[in-house]
């Protein structure tokens, strides 16, 4: 009778704990109640565990249900059987710190990831198993996936994690995007995602599942839209509801390339008109982006930085007005939630791009008068009332009466963020450095690898991605009378390198980078051999493996050839090939093996003379850590390319000496139109990434604290220093009838710069007053208002401000604040 007694007690309580979740047409339904769901993604390995819980109540207190995440496979089983859920790694500690924010979760598992991430999540041991192909009906592949994913669902099983357990986590997901690139896997392929269908189903997580981009997605899989829009997206059977699993809020930033920039008024605008069109489930891609810390960085290309122009910065900054824009239209939403996922839906079509969509229910209706034109605003005529909806915008209106909201009206600040010298150095500015260079002679002098093939292997096989280097070497012997000598010679590479570097008898006679992404291209240079034994040593460089397309892991990466060495004269070019000698491999570099970044290391260090521009050079200093809580940044603007560490964390790859190009950067960026990755950049003629963050986890507070650099290209260290980074000004440029919030980020607003209430023009920064303005001293009322307080509300009326003799304009207020 007690194990009974037992038994039903534990029935019982899981029966009071468990959250049953189900969907129909409409929406995801939880214990019985069709949800509006706002989530937003936030990839745990792209910060630290003492960031989690920060970003995760910013994600709530941005009007956010629900946080999402990739699982990656790479990362936790990086060596087969050998598993890592360590550190940042730690994917129970994240969804659990989701749970206690009472949060949702969504976890997807994939295992196929993208994400701009290396080789997309997957391992390279996997590509180098016998027989393997991704992503199809191989069985060695099947198995494997099948293997980590019922581990990850295991796992969370565990933990009660699943919300049939009780936990946070309302959605799986299997597979990723594979309908973008389904095609090519033919017949094979279908089979493949039926497999995954089932396969999943099997593991019973007591949650449904979804497909992204998966037209076909076999039941009871939902298939979902990923993309920039996604209102037009309809789901490929009745029972499943509008659901948006990525809401691209910026784009991801290569080598050489700019900063992409989404306009606030263009995301809100994109999900507006996504809830008008019955959608009810809205995953921001990305929430946060965060760090692409050690050699995590996919593309290939892909920055350190993952900032994503998310409404949280790289850092955890709020990124102001998108965050607050953002929030306030996500409180709207869930205002109307009864109405939006019950409500009968009616559309009036006024032409030109304009609609009204109403909602009804028997206890009221709500609205959505949405704009479409690019170029001109629509006046929409409704129940004896008149509405004028901006162009490319979308304004709700929860009772059909009163605008509680419109995308391109922005009603929240601007933040301007500054980087402010380390306080906590005498001279931030100047870092005392030692040096040692990257101990070659093994390679250059004597070609000495760990292997030796009579062929050129792709760099994956070689290293099993366990360094971004791989050293091919090869021996060359002329006679004193070789024909060969005589001539004009050169070493020609046919290379997939994305860096490549080549030595000749120890010599560095020139290296070469991927450019305009051209990935397949030829090194050609002018060298002079010389009697005898020649060494011939080609450092191969990978810069994050691809992520994305079919068959993807078959992307060459390395030296593939031919090699040749080309004699000319006037009468003769003689050609003679290397490809099929005996070449000998090394993967990685002695600094990487001996661990100089590690701050333990017993390597000997020069203080002498330390060289600038010197290729193949390790350098190191110590620093104390900026003060206060700000995040810290290491400005790298000086050097080439490489790889820091801090306190022997990896913080990632460095690029500064990769510029943009000067062109296809604007001062202005009309929202108005649908968004590319190729509107509205920045950053041209600069370098691709200067700053490089430093998590504060990464720090000792007291003492010193190391900073060492692996410099492959030549690059001056005495411009590097530490910043932190912080809310300098924030701004606003409200209309009157509403109110606005400034805040400093829980830090003192210092002094009003500038305040017109009239029709002031310009932007953050650049403000300027008008032809008319109000009778009351704009600047005095604010900063008796807000100066000294961490935060100050506003309401922007003639009764505070005084009336503006502003005939026929429409009347704003303009201020920016210092903080």
């Amino acid at each position: 009778m007690v194990s009974l007694r037992f038994l039903l007690c534990f029935l019982f309580v899981s029966s009071v704990y468990a959250t049953i979740v189900s969907h129909d047409g409409r929406a995801i339904t939880i214990d019985g109640h069709r949800r509006v769901l706002l989530s937003g993604s936030i990839h745990y390995p792209r910060s630290t565990p003492e960031m989690w819980p920060d970003l995760i109540k910013k994600g709530k207190e941005g009007g956010l249900d629900a946080i999402e995440t990739y699982v990656f496979w790479n990362a936790h089983e990086p060596t087969r059987r050998q598993y890592d859920f360590s550190g940042k790694l730690d994917l129970i500690r994240f969804l659990k710190t989701i749970q206690d924010e009472g949060l949702y979760g969504v976890l997807r598992i994939g295992p196929y990831a993208c994400a701009e991430w290396n080789y997309g999540g997957f391992p390279v041991w996997l590509h180098n198993m016998p027989g393997m192909v991704f992503r199809t009906t191989n069985k060695a592949f099947m198995d494997e996936m099948q293997n980590f994913t019922t581990m990850i669902v295991d796992m969370v099983k565990k933990e009660n994690l699943f919300a049939s357990q009780g936990g946070p986590i309302i959605l799986a997901q299997i597979e990723n995007e594979y309908g973008n690139v389904m095609g090519p896997y033919g017949e094979s392929g279908k089979s493949y995602i039926k497999w995954c269908a089932n396969m999943a189903q099997s593991l019973n997580v007591g949650v449904p599942w979804i497909m992204c981009q998966q037209n076909d997605a076999p039941q009871p899989m939902l298939n979902t839209c990923n993309g920039f829009y996604c209102d037009d997206f309809v789901p490929n059977n009745p029972n499943t509801p509008k659901m948006w699993t990525e809401n691209w809020t910026g784009w991801f930033k290569q080598w050489g390339g700019k900063n992409s920039h989404r306009t606030t008024e263009d995301v809100a605008f994109s999900v507006a008109r996504f809830f008008q069109r019955g959608g009810t489930f809205n995953n921001y891609y990305m929430y946060h982006g965060g760090t692409n810390f050690d050699r995590t960085a996919g593309g290939p290309y892909i920055t350190t930085s993952y900032d994503y122009d998310a409404p949280l910065d790289e850092y955890g900054n709020l990124n102001q007005p998108k965050y607050g824009h953002l929030k306030q239209l996500h409180d709207v939403l869930h205002s109307m939630e009864k109405i939006l996922t019950y409500g009968n839906i009616s559309t009036i079509d006024f032409g030109n791009s304009a609609s009204a969509t109403i909602y009804r229910t028997k206890e009221g209706s709500s609205c959505f008068f949405g704009n479409g034109n690019e170029n001109s605003d629509a006046t929409i005529s409704f129940q004896g009332e008149s509405y004028v909806v901006p162009a490319w915008s979308v304004t709700i209106l929860p009772d059909c009466k009163n605008e509680a909201y419109n995308t391109a009206k922005i009603t929240t600040q601007t933040s301007m963020m500054v980087k402010k010298p380390n306080e906590a150095e005498d001279t931030p500015s100047t870092l005392k450095w030692s040096w040692r260079p990257e101990n070659m002679d093994n390679f250059l002098l004597k070609g000495k690898g760990e292997s030796t093939q009579t062929q050129l292997f792709d760099q994956k096989v070689v290293t099993n991605d366990q360094s971004d280097y791989l050293w091919y070497m090869t021996t060359v012997k002329f006679k004193k009378r070789d024909p060969f000598l005589g001539k004009n010679m050169s070493l020609r590479v046919n290379s997939t390198a994305h860096v490549l570097h080549a030595f000749v008898n120890g010599k560095h006679i020139g290296n070469q980078h991927v450019e305009n992404g051209k990935f397949n291209y030829v090194f050609e240079k002018d060298v002079k051999f010389k009697s005898g034994r020649n060494v011939i040593a080609l450092l191969s460089i990978t810069v994050g493996l691809a992520n994305y397309g079919a068959f993807f892991e078959s992307k060459p990466a390395g030296i593939t050839g031919p090699i040749s060495i080309t004699g000319r004269n006037v009468d003769e070019t003689i050609v003679k090939d290397l490809s099929a000698h005996k070449w000998s491999y090394k993967t990685g570099l002695n600094g990487f093996e001996n661990q100089l970044f590690r701050t333990e290391s017993v390597s000997k260090w020069s203080v002498e003379s330390v060289p600038f521009n010197r290729t193949m050079t390790w350098y190191k200093a110590t620093f104390k850590a900026p003060l206060g809580n700000d995040p810290v940044v290491v400005d790298l603007l000086g050097l080439g390319k490489g790889t820091a560490w801090v306190n022997g964390n990896n913080i990632g790859r460095y690029w500064p000496a990769f510029i943009s190009s000067e062109n296809g950067c604007a001062a202005k960026c009309n929202y108005r139109g649908p968004y590319h990755a190729e509107k509205c950049l920045t950053n041209c003629g600069e370098p691709t990434q200067r700053w490089y963050h430093v998590p504060r986890s990464f720090l000792n507070a007291e003492g010193d604290n190391t900073l060492v650099l692996f410099e492959e290209m030549g690059g001056n260290p005495s411009l590097v220093s530490f910043q932190t980074t912080r809310v300098g000004s924030v701004c606003a440029n409200v209309y009157e009838k509403n109110s606005i919030e400034l805040s400093c980020d829980r830090k003192p607003i210092s002094a009003i710069k500038f305040a017109s209430f009239g029709n002031p023009y310009g932007n953050c920064g650049s403000f300027e007053k008008g032809t008319c303005e109000s009778s009351n001293n704009t600047i005095d009322i604010l900063t008796q208002e807000c100066v000294g307080k961490e935060k100050c509300s506003i309401d922007v009326s003639t009764e505070k401000f005084g009336a503006p003799d502003c005939t026929g304009s429409v009347r704003r207020l303009a201020v920016e604040a210092i903080c």
